[in-house]
């Protein structure tokens, strides 16, 4: 049967170009080359000087030998050169390795081998650290030791070229490198490994592309907007605003330290529209001292990405002069792929109302094919009656290519033709799906099925809890019972019968916590609370 649409109307080069985010920052130095790209401190560089020092780091690494599927590792902080790295990297053709600058020389040591490591790129602020690792490690990667002026360090990675001199070395004109195809890979970013190793996630090209264009219409982010990186660039390649900003021809602002008076300076003093950030960045706003917060004369816009805040949270950020949006989403789809899509209409509602739309996780992200709640024994959806717990799968071009070295993983995550998350959730009438647990969070107690996440809820609605984590504690009746980790806030007092009687008050008795722990609550730097570790202090 002749297809004439198919017929004669093949792709060349003048008709079909691969996506990838490296053309939103060639695009902002040719249209915008004189607006301010990036601020750090006293430093100012516009697009054009941006553009030009990636093309330089693409150029010296290229020159180096690095090229097409190479890995660049990078353990640096919310720096320009971080950022000259998500374009400077993949521009050689490399793929570019974050690492997190909180983790141990030995899970360090383990992704540098893993990952199979050419070059390395490091802060001197995270020297001690990174030379423990490379102790333990195998590769022998090119280093190179980066000293930021606005937090200068005299000791050098022995071995190690400096930053500033190793760019000199690149051509600035240098004609850098498109992907071969949209498929192939631009970074890779692992896992926290808490049940053993990290896992590699893959990214490519076009998901990059595509999340970065997304985050820009679902979060409705003005041309010229001034982003505030309270958000790691480490984690998920902070969400791919890297990338964002250039399409928008925005303006960086970089945070090294994530403290509420430089935040509340920089929010002030450069007219910052957008910040991102775990609710423990809201907690250290919120909580700074009154001398270094400032009066908002526009409202700023906080995307959240974690445990949805608690209500007095919202309403003092609210007071504060932020809208916050609540997003969910996992290293394997590039960071935020969910949005609380919210609706004017339910502005009119009251506080507890509000609250409670607040907590759901939401709707698929713009670039997100298809998002589901289903049973993952048959794959069959579950009712939409918020109750019905099921596994949230994600089906898309926001999906990570693949776990990198690792077969089984991929099999076992893409499954039945969706991304298996091992999130627990519920699907709501309205389409909004809303987060109840991990698949191995879920506290089964006398056969009941128990989530944490809505023990938590409840406790974080007590005026005297800043931080609450739920996990299951064994017990010879039960099997398992729930024990609270709590963190009161400055200045509050509460008893452990008190909470009981809160917890009796406003769920199920049976949910209620047997045991209530007082103390710090571990955190990784994005403020994610290490449940694995509290896990263990109660077995």
């Amino acid at each position: 049967m002749h297809k004439p649409y198919n017929t004669d109307l093949d792709r060349n080069p003048a008709n079909y170009q691969p996506l990838t985010p490296l053309t939103f920052l060639e695009r902002a130095a040719s249209v915008f080359p004189e607006h301010t790209a990036i601020i750090h401190g006293t430093i100012r560089r516009n697009y054009a000087e941006f553009y030009r020092r990636s093309r330089q780091l693409a150029s010296a690494l290229s020159d180096k030998g690095i090229g097409r599927g190479d890995t660049v590792s990078v353990m640096l902080a919310n720096t320009p050169a971080m950022l000259e790295s998500h374009y400077g990297v993949p521009m050689c053709g490399a793929v570019l390795h974050s690492v997190n600058t909180r983790l141990d020389p030995a899970t360090i040591a383990y992704q540098l081998d893993h990952a199979d490591a050419k070059v390395l790129i490091v802060d001197r602020e995270f020297l001690d650290i990174i030379g423990s690792a490379l102790e333990l490690s195998h590769v022998n990667p090119i280093l190179v030791d980066y000293n930021d002026s606005e937090f200068p360090i005299s000791e050098e990675l022995s071995g190690a070229t400096e930053y500033e001199s190793f760019l000199s070395q690149g051509n600035d004109n240098f004609d850098w490198l498109m992907p071969e195809d949209e498929w192939d890979a631009i970074s890779l970013n692992y896992t926290s490994g808490t049940t053993g190793n990290p896992k590699g996630v893959v990214a490519h090209h076009r998901g990059a592309y595509l999340l970065a264009q997304g985050n820009a219409l679902i979060a409705s982010i003005n041309k010229h907007a001034v982003y505030l990186w309270t958000l790691p660039m480490f984690h998920c390649n902070g969400w791919c605003f890297p990338w964002t900003m250039s399409a928008i021809i925005g303006t960086h602002v970089c945070l090294r330290h994530v403290r509420p008076g430089p935040i509340w300076d920089a929010i002030s003093t450069h007219k910052v529209t957008h910040l991102c950030g775990a609710p423990i960045v809201m907690s250290t706003l919120l909580a700074a001292d009154h001398k270094d917060k400032r009066l908002l004369h526009d409202e700023v816009q906080f995307f959240t990405a974690a445990a949805p805040p608690p209500e007095r949270v919202l309403a003092d950020m609210k007071t504060a002069g932020f809208n916050v949006t609540h997003l969910y989403g996992l290293t394997e789809t590039y960071g935020p792929a969910v949005v609380n899509d919210w609706h004017a209409e339910w502005d009119v509602m009251d506080g507890m109302a509000q609250a409670a739309l607040k907590a759901r996780q939401g709707v698929r992200y713009l670039p997100l094919e298809a998002l589901a709640v289903l049973d993952p024994e048959t794959m069959n959806p579950v009712p939409r009656d918020g109750v019905t717990i099921g596994e949230v799968m994600f089906r898309g071009n926001v999906v990570m290519k693949g776990y990198l070295k690792n077969k089984q993983a991929c099999d076992d995550a893409f499954a039945g033709g969706w991304f298996h998350s091992g999130d627990l959730g519920v699907m709501h009438e309205d389409g909004y799906i809303q987060l109840k647990d991990r698949s191995k969070d879920i506290i089964i107690s006398g056969g009941e099925n128990i989530s944490s996440i809505e023990i938590e809820e409840v406790l974080y609605k007590h005026p005297a809890v800043a931080v609450a984590a739920v996990v299951a504690m064994p017990d010879e009746k039960w099997g398992e019972t729930p024990c609270a980790f709590i963190e009161l806030g400055d200045g509050q007092d509460v008893t452990q019968a008190e909470l009981i009687q809160w917890c009796r008050d406003n769920m199920a008795a049976f949910k209620t916590p047997r045991k209530f722990v007082f103390e710090a609550i571990p955190k990784t730097s994005t403020g994610k609370i290490q449940k694995f570790i509290l896990r263990k202090r109660v077995r």
